[in-house]
């Protein structure tokens, strides 16, 4: 990751986990079928949500964190050959472990 890419507010980068090429039985999946993965590592994370009163309220996730997000959720993006996906913290389902 570029050191001088940083997300705004209450944005995360994150970056999708491998897709399983075969199946539990052994078939080889092509790639017309298969779907993105939900799942993705937080890679950056912004500082926080600023509130109506001025506060900035703190993001629940982490860099590293694990996460589980909507199919449809965030922007792809492309940083020097690397595939990144940039959430806001509400399109964020859940953190795994």
């Amino acid at each position: 990751m570029p050191v001088n890419f940083r997300p705004l507010h209450d944005r995360v980068i994150v970056q999708r986990s491998t897709e399983e090429e075969k199946t539990s039985s052994g078939l080889i999946i092509p790639d017309s079928a298969k779907e993105k993965p939900q799942q993705a590592k937080v890679i950056r994370a912004g500082i926080g949500k600023v509130l109506e009163n001025g506060e900035r309220a703190p993001l629940d996730v982490k860099e590293g964190d694990t996460i589980l997000f909507g199919k449809y959720s965030g922007s792809d993006v492309k940083i020097d050959g690397e595939e990144y996906l940039i959430l806001r913290e509400d399109e964020i389902l859940a953190i795994i472990g």
